[in-house]
């Protein structure tokens, strides 16, 4: 799936953290694949504000392919669908939700 670094990080700290141990295995693998390697820190200029917690980079860099099995996409988007039950979608996860979630009936 071809996801930008805005949805790899709502990904990667949305996921969730608790499950049985096959999910867990996948969300680990899930969870490696969303990571970013050194060499995309240097280029989206990627800093994590240790005070906050906050992810900032440099905007306007293409989307990137990373590989999800089908069970991993499913845990995605049911994480997705419970934040949209619970009214705890944040704006900036809209674009992620759209990707996985299908907004048109």
């Amino acid at each position: 799936m071809n996801l930008s670094v805005l949805d790899r990080v709502v990904l990667i700290t949305t996921l969730p953290k608790e499950g049985n141990f096959a999910t867990l295995r996948i969300l680990q693998d899930l969870r490696m694949a969303l990571s970013f390697t050194e060499e995309e820190v240097k280029k989206y200029k990627i800093v994590v504000d240790e005070e906050s917690g906050m992810t900032n980079w440099e905007e306007g860099h293409a989307e990137v392919e990373i590989p999800m099995g089908e069970k991993a996409t499913d845990i995605v988007a049911e994480t997705l669908e419970a934040l949209d039950k619970q009214n705890k979608l944040q704006l900036d996860m809209m674009g992620t939700y759209e990707k996985f979630i299908s907004t048109t009936e």
